[in-house]
């Protein structure tokens, strides 16, 4: 008889994924539907609900992409920059500049609108970039996990209207997390993940898209070049003819309907407090271990912080002493910053106080303080 599928036991504090709650655990036991069932397509129709609530949209376009953030980050672009479109980018780290590499190889010229290590992208110089020329759209990363950056939204839909530009978010780490408004910001587009802040497995990337981004995808002068990600036949299958598209994951769905439940049922607004609480408790605790924030406070992404190495300390080898003597996870930096910073992420059912005593007395064991 072969062995059966066994995996040790971990407490993943990284970027992502993060802890799944008991009840989604559950829920993915359920046994899978086809992708046709009307009792799988009213499944559908109640996470597009929740979806909705917690985008705080009432856009119809809202749905879940099958695979991660990287594919709600291509179904956003293909469907909605071309060849030869300007595309400004705000790049704070390694996922802005993914927006400007994907904006790339679908032929638009990208100009970038970078900031420091740690930074916020300033408003002021993507708003003279925007207004500098014509320009089809505007991708930002609102929660830059890379950095543990927050990233300023005020006014930019405004600025983005003004210059007949659309606005592009990634807001894979902060939906859920983080207080977000798709309508009242002006967004006419955004991305997230399962696996973070709403409390789910990987492998869906929820979307949602403005009536403003809905009239350019119209107006396209060429098909999407992926099918896959055709917004079109995706919108069709969520909610129009029900045209099949592909085989959705009745199971991964079913997970995502349970952490957005468990989410909207704890409330955004409370959600939002408890991570800034539950970060608060780490910097604390970070304080004691001689240990500093990479981010100042102004700027500092709620779930996911940026601890900065201590002169001396192996990065690589702290964190698979963290992994292998107690089974907690954390992250390591990315590009500019590796070797540089630890990423500990406290999201979805990770942002709990007893989570982080766990990160906290782990490390000071592996770094003797």
């Amino acid at each position: 008889m072969r062995r059966p599928l066994r995996t040790p036991p971990r407490l993943t504090l990284g970027p992502g994924p993060s802890p799944v709650a008991a009840e989604t655990l559950r829920a993915l036991a359920t046994p899978p539907l086809g992708h046709l069932d009307p009792a799988f397509l009213a499944v559908m129709d109640e996470t597009q609900a929740r979806l909705r609530e917690t985008f705080r949209t009432t856009s119809p376009a809202t749905l879940a992409v099958s695979g991660t953030g990287g594919a709600g980050m291509e179904a956003v672009l293909v469907n909605l920059v071309e060849a030869g479109d300007r595309v400004v980018v705000g790049q704070a780290g390694e996922f802005g500049r993914r927006l400007a590499d994907q904006a790339r190889r679908l032929g638009a010229t990208v100009d970038v609108v970078e900031a420091t290590p740690g930074a916020q992208v300033p408003l002021d110089a993507l708003r003279r970039a925007a207004e500098s020329s014509p320009t089809a759209a505007v991708a930002v990363v609102h929660a830059e996990t890379s950095t543990g950056v927050l990233q300023d939204l005020d006014g930019l839909g405004e600025v983005c209207r003004r210059a007949g530009a659309l606005l592009l978010v990634d807001c894979v780490t902060s939906l859920g997390g983080v207080a977000f408004a798709f309508d009242a910001s002006g967004i006419d587009a955004a991305f997230s993940c399962s696996q973070k802040c709403l409390g789910a497995p990987p492998g869906l990337a929820p979307v949602a898209f403005s009536e403003r981004a809905l009239e350019r995808f119209r107006r396209r002068r060429t098909p999407p070049p992926s099918r896959y990600f055709d917004l079109g036949l995706l919108l069709d299958y969520w909610g129009g003819a029900r045209t099949y598209h592909h085989t959705l994951s009745s199971t991964l769905v079913y997970a995502l309907h349970e952490g957005l439940g468990l989410l909207l049922d704890e409330g955004l607004d409370a959600a939002a407090a408890r991570h800034r609480r539950v970060q608060r408790f780490l910097i604390d605790g970070l304080a004691d271990l001689g240990l500093e924030p990479f981010v100042d406070a102004a700027s500092r992404l709620p779930m996911v912080t940026a601890v900065r190495v201590p002169d001396g300390v192996d990065d690589a080898a702290t964190r698979a002493a963290l992994l292998s003597r107690f089974g907690v996870e954390i992250g390591g930096g990315l590009g500019a910053l590796k070797g540089r910073v630890w990423r500990i992420g406290h999201m979805g059912h990770g942002a709990r106080e007893e989570a982080m005593l766990a990160v906290l007395g782990a490390l000071r064991v592996v770094l003797g303080r």
